[in-house]
């Protein structure tokens, strides 16, 4: 499938009937698997790397059990800072953020899909959280203003969108002078076979769309980024091989940290 409007469509559908059923999860390490395997939630956040606290210090509701890891853990995030948050979801990383930066820090969370913004809302009112916004639009496209971020997370989303140059060149321009990514991705170390390319229910479950990894480096240093570090997770295959137990996938995809860095020196 080539045409990028339609793949979007079949992802903005798929997560919107996640957000709908909440915290009864969906697809991308969630509620199914590739191979439509239901998973248990809280087991599948603490594999990625939540802990229990992390799962109690939020909206149950917030958790569907989305990602393929926990950017959070290693942002290193400090008081005051502005961290934006892509593919939001229903703010589950979010939330955690918030709690890091502070009520003189702010989370931004931009996700395309509408049911998931009106659930992220809905959790923030809820529980009172006031330093936490979260936006409709497109991560290739971000309602951001230019060098107003300073950190910028993102939990298994870039690897479903079409465009990831696009992805790089928007988290850049948002970025301060810097500013830093912190990132969980799906990344292939291997060419994937065409019948996984062409599973919708590997598309929307963050493995057809995965980029080579030295691909990845290749199109941060093009958007500008220094000090790029990309690193698999330890239990990667463990993780991956849940998604579709007998498909030999982890032999062609992993889970992994990416970070990189914009230069002081840059000027907007």
């Amino acid at each position: 499938m080539n045409n990028k409007e339609e793949i979007r469509e079949i992802i903005r559908n798929n997560y919107a009937e996640v957000a709908l059923k909440g915290s009864e999860g969906g697809c991308c390490s969630g509620g199914c698997s590739c191979s439509g395997l239901q998973l248990n939630i809280k087991e599948t956040s603490l594999n990625i790397g939540y802990s229990e606290s992390d799962l109690k210090a939020v909206p149950i509701e917030a958790n569907m059990g989305l990602g393929c890891g926990n950017p959070i853990a290693i942002a290193s995030l400090k008081e005051g800072e502005v961290v934006l948050d892509l593919g939001s979801g229903g703010g589950f990383d979010c939330f955690l953020a918030r709690m890091q930066v502070g009520e003189s820090g702010f989370v931004i969370g931009v996700d395309m899909t509408p049911e998931m913004i009106k659930l992220s809302r809905q959790n923030a009112e809820k529980s009172g959280y006031n330093n936490v916004e979260s936006r409709l639009g497109e991560i290739e496209h971000l309602p951001v203003a230019d060098g107003v971020v300073d950190v910028l997370i993102s939990n298994c989303v870039i690897n479903l969108s079409v465009e990831k140059q696009k992805v790089f060149n928007e988290a850049y321009r948002v970025l301060k002078p810097g500013g830093r990514i912190c990132i969980s991705d799906i990344v292939a170390t291997a060419e994937l076979p065409e019948h996984i390319k062409n599973d919708l229910a590997c598309m929307v479950g963050c493995i057809a769309g995965a980029e080579y990894v030295e691909n990845i480096r290749m199109m941060l240093q093009n958007a500008g980024f220094k000090n790029i570090r990309l690193q698999p997770k330890s239990n990667s295959k463990d993780i991956v091989k849940s998604w579709a137990p007998g498909k030999n996938i982890e032999e062609f995809v992993a889970s992994y940290i990416i970070e990189a860095e914009k230069g002081q020196n840059h000027k907007i």
